[in-house]
């Protein structure tokens, strides 16, 4: 298995680097992947670990973006919140290619994540899954009524309740 490793591992970290654009990220995407196939494919034959680790190789790129475009979305709705901008216009392309030469910028994303990510854990229940499917998970109305298994009406309720109290919360941050 060593023997293996070693033979796909620059290639596979210039692919992931390629991918990402970020030798960091690169280097834990090989890494998770190489420890993935020795702990769950070590008792396959040899001839079937090439396939399989490439396998789990473009499912980690592809976990990596589906993070980045969770983080995004904060941003997005972190940005909105700023402008005091509740219409549903296309967001993402208003959104900047991130910026890893403006580590104030990147430190200044983070804390505000972290701080929305809280107010989130503060809203009811109700308010808080409302705010999830409608925001981060871009239902609408409709969709969203029928998830909750209630009307209309209430979603519009638990949204518009939602974001008065995450704008409360936030705004204590920002006075801080």
């Amino acid at each position: 298995m060593n023997e293996f490793l070693s033979s796909v591992e620059r290639r596979a970290f210039r692919m992931a680097q390629i991918a990402v654009g970020n030798d960091e990220d690169a280097m834990d995407i090989v890494q998770d992947s190489m420890l993935s196939l020795v702990q769950k494919y070590s008792n396959k034959p040899p001839q079937q670990w090439r396939a399989l680790f490439y396998r789990i190789l473009h499912n980690r790129i592809n976990d990596w973006y589906r993070a980045q475009q969770q983080q995004s979305r904060w941003r997005i709705w972190l940005d909105k919140f700023r402008d005091g901008d509740d219409d549903q216009e296309d967001s993402i392309s208003r959104l900047e290619d991130p910026q890893p030469d403006q580590p104030e910028l990147n430190l200044f994303q983070s804390i505000a994540i972290q701080q929305l990510d809280h107010a989130v854990q503060q809203l009811p229940l109700r308010q808080q899954q409302c705010f999830m499917l409608r925001c981060w998970e871009e239902f609408n109305t409709h969709e969203t009524a029928q998830l909750m298994k209630c009307s209309e009406g209430t979603v519009k309720t638990h949204y518009s309740r939602a974001l008065h109290n995450l704008r409360t919360q936030l705004q204590e941050h920002r006075d801080e």
